[in-house]
């Protein structure tokens, strides 16, 4: 699946990994994509709230249904997550820039997800002009 294709079907994404720290890419990649019109679902189990949004421990925890998962977190916990996205029924699991993992990507297939991995997804974001309509919030 291409990456544009994913980010066109997507609205909703938990990023799991996402970090209070604004001068990390797992930060300003999210914030970038919140921007953008998407909604951002952190997970992140040592923080409450991240750009604005409730965070989570973990997948099984997002009450609402997911659309994307975008990992910022290291390759060797990529096949767990996988499983995670595919339980919770996302469509897509995106492992950000510099991680691989071709046992999340077997698992992610099996499971009937879309598979991105080492792709930066605010550069693809950008690349292809998406920009999601926002909600009118009256």
């Amino acid at each position: 699946m291409e990456p544009a294709q994913v980010l066109r079907d997507s609205t909703v994404i938990a990023v799991v990994g996402l970090s209070r720290d604004p001068s990390k890419a797992a930060h300003s990649v999210p914030a970038e994509l919140q921007a953008a019109g998407f909604r951002i679902i952190p997970v992140n189990p040592e923080a409450s709230e991240i750009l604005g949004e409730r965070s989570f421990t973990a997948l099984s925890e997002v009450p609402s249904s997911v659309d994307l998962v975008l990992v910022f977190r290291p390759a060797r916990f990529a096949p767990a997550l996988a499983e995670q996205a595919v339980a919770i029924g996302a469509k897509a699991l995106w492992l950000q820039l510099g991680l691989r993992s071709p046992e999340a990507r077997a698992i992610a297939e099996r499971g009937g997800l879309g598979y991105i991995e080492d792709r930066c997804a605010a550069v693809e974001r950008a690349r292809h002009g998406i920009v999601k309509a926002r909600e009118s919030r009256a």
